[in-house]
């Protein structure tokens, strides 16, 4: 199966941003549909950005339209979340996966995640 490495995550203060990415080996992601999950302290882990294959489609939890953007890079077989206007509430574990599109169901294991600290 696919393997996938998070990083770029990071400790920011509140309005600062982040570009966290998902490295992906052992297979091309183009074709599937990814997702960007969080994990806060003491949270469920939740789906706040996915974008499909075929690159024409994309969803954003309302806490994060807006200020997040998902993208991929086929050739590079990576996905990026670029975070803008970070604040506390972002705070938490992130993990990419492949997904399920309308469903955002994660597919396969989850990796160690990269960590996303927000500072007031």
């Amino acid at each position: 199966q696919v393997q996938l490495v998070e990083s770029g995550g990071g400790l920011v203060q509140a309005g600062d941003s982040l570009r966290l990415s998902c490295a992906a080996s052992g297979r091309s992601l183009s074709t599937s549909s990814m997702g960007w999950f969080r994990q806060a302290p003491g949270k469920e882990r939740v789906a706040v950005a996915a974008i499909s294959w075929k690159l024409q489609r994309t969803y954003y939890a309302d806490s994060v339209k807006g200020r997040f953007t998902i993208s991929r890079d086929n050739a590079k077989n990576t996905v990026y979340l670029q975070m803008n206007s970070l604040k506390p509430e972002d705070t938490g574990i992130y993990y990419c996966a492949t997904i399920i599109f309308d469903s955002r169901a994660p597919l396969g294991s989850w990796g160690q995640g990269t960590q996303v600290t927000i500072s007031s």
